[in-house]
C-alpha cells in the first residue's frame, strides 16, 4: 500500500526542524526529545556513583564530573542542531569533554567507558567531515587505551559501538543537510514556475491585446473617415469592432486561465481582416495543409503570424503583405514554415521588441526558430516549427 505523500512530507519538515535554531518552546522540546534517549550510556555511571562503591568525596566528584560532562555535551548537540557555535568554540568543548572522559574512567572505573559514546558523537555532529573522519576513530583509539586498562570486557564490548555512532552521526548530519538544500530547492523551483507563468501571462495578453487593439482603432478610424457620408458602411466597421472586443474579452480570459490554443488556419484569417483594414494589400492562404502538425508547433507559428501582422499594421507602412506556409524538409526532419513579408520601411527602434523576444522564447520551446530582418524589399519574418509528432516513448525505428 503507498504511503501518503503528505506522511513524507511531515517526516521531512520534522528533520529539516531539527537542523534548524528551534524557533518556539514547542521545537526546543523536540529537540530535547530527539536528544535525551541517547543518555542511555550514563546509566552504568549513575549505578556506580549510587552503589557506594566510592568514598564520600570520590562520589560528589563524581556528581560533579558528571553533570559539567552532560551540561557541556548538551550545548554542543543542542546548539549544532540548529544555530552553530563558532569553530573555536566547538574545538574547545569538545577538548572539554574528552578530558573529563578521561580523567572520570581513569579515576572512577570502567563503569564510565560509555562516556566515550558521547565524545564520538559530538565529533560527528559538530566537525566538519575531513575532521569527523579522523577525530572518531582518534576517540575510538583513545577508549581502547583507557578501556583496556581499566575493564577489558567493557572495552571490546563497546569499541565497535564508539567507533560505528560517531560515522552514523555524520550521516545523520548530511541527511538532515541533504534535506534542507532539498527543501529550499523545491521552493526556488516553485518560484522559477510562478516566474514562467507570469511570462507566459505576459507574452500572451502583449499578443492579445496588441492584435486586437490595433484592429479596432483601425476600424475606428475608417469608421469615423465613414461616418459622414456612408453610415450603412460605418455601422459595420461599429459592429466589427464590437465583435472583436468581444472576441479579445475571450482569448485575454482563456490566456489567464492557460487554456487557450491558437489556431493557424484562424489567425491566417484574422490577419486578412486586419491588412485589409489598414489598406493593404493582403497575400494570405486560406486552408493550408496542417496534418499531423502537433499541436504546440501550430500554436507557436499562429503567434508568430498574429505578431508579424500586428507589426506590419502598425509599425510598417508598408502596402502590401505576403504570407506564406510551406513544408520544407530539413536535417532535423520535416519542418512547418511560415514566412510573413512586407515591402515597408520596418519599425523604429534598434533592436528586437517584447513581441519578437517573447515569440523567439515559444518557438524554441516548441523545437522550431525565429528569422527576422530586413528583406530586399521590406520586411521579412519567418518562423520554423517541427511539423511531425514527436515519436512515441519506447517505440522502436
Amino acid at each position: 500500500m503507498t504511503e501518503d505523500p503528505r506522511v513524507d512530507e511531515a517526516r521531512a519538515e520534522r528533520l529539516v526542524r531539527l537542523g534548524e535554531p528551534a524557533r518556539t518552546a514547542r521545537e526546543a522540546m523536540y529537540k530535547l526529545v530527539w536528544i535525551l534517549p541517547w543518555l542511555v550510556f550514563l546509566a552504568a555511571p549513575v549505578r556506580d556513583l549510587t552503589g557506594g562503591h566510592h568514598s564520600t568525596g570520590a562520589t560528589a566528584a563524581g556528581w560533579a564530573g558528571l553533570l559539567a560532562f552532560v551540561a557541556v555535551y548538551m550545548t554542543v548537540v543542542f546548539r549544532n542542531m540548529g544555530r552553530a557555535l563558532p569553530a573555536r568554540v566547538v574545538a574547545g568543548l569538545l577538548a572539554v569533554l574528552a578530558v573529563l572522559a578521561v580523567t572520570l574512567c581513569l579515576t572512577l572505573g570502567g563503569h564510565w567507558l560509555g562516556l566515550f559514546v558521547y565524545v564520538s558523537v559530538s565529533c560527528g555532529l559538530t566537525l566538519p567531515l575531513r575532521a569527523s573522519y579522523w577525530t572518531i576513530p582518534l576517540t575510538t583509539a583513545a577508549f581502547l587505551a583507557v578501556g583496556l586498562r581499566e575493564d577489558q570486557d567493557t572495552a571490546w564490548g563497546l569499541v565497535l559501538v564508539v567507533l560505528l555512532v560517531g560515522y552514523s552521526m555524520t550521516g545523520v548530519r548530511q541527511l538532515v543537510s541533504t534535506t534542507i538544500e532539498l527543501q529550499k530547492a523545491r521552493a526556488t523551483v516553485a518560484q522559477l514556475a510562478a516566474n514562467e507563468e507570469r511570462l507566459r501571462l505576459a507574452r500572451d495578453l502583449h499578443d492579445l491585446l496588441g492584435h486586437s487593439l490595433s484592429l479596432i482603432t483601425l476600424k475606428s478610424e475608417l469608421a469615423g473617415r465613414m461616418l459622414p457620408g456612408h453610415p450603412d458602411k460605418a455601422a459595420q466597421q461599429v459592429a466589427d469592432i464590437e465583435q472583436v472586443s468581444r472576441q479579445a474579452l475571450v482569448d485575454v480570459r482563456e490566456a489567464v486561465t492557460g487554456y487557450r490554443r491558437a489556431r493557424l488556419s484562424a489567425e491566417l484569417a484574422g490577419a486578412q481582416v486586419a491588412l485589409t483594414a489598414a489598406g493593404i494589400v493582403a497575400d494570405v492562404p486560406h486552408e493550408p495543409d496542417l496534418s499531423a502538425v502537433p499541436e504546440e508547433s501550430e500554436a507557436a507559428l499562429a503567434w508568430a503570424v498574429r505578431e508579424a501582422v500586428t507589426n506590419v499594421v502598425r509599425h510598417s507602412g508598408a502596402g502590401r503583405c505576403t504570407v506564406e506556409v510551406l513544408r520544407r524538409q530539413t536535417l532535423d526532419g520535416q519542418m512547418l514554415e511560415v514566412s510573413v513579408e512586407d515591402d515597408g520601411s520596418g519599425g523604429s527602434g534598434d533592436g528586437p521588441g517584447n513581441g519578437l523576444t517573447g515569440l523567439r522564447e515559444r518557438l524554441e520551446k516548441a523545437g522550431g526558430t525565429l528569422e527576422a530582418g530586413r528583406a530586399r524589399h521590406g520586411f521579412r519574418l519567418v518562423a520554423r516549427a517541427p511539423a511531425d509528432p514527436p515519436p512515441a516513448v519506447g517505440s522502436e525505428a
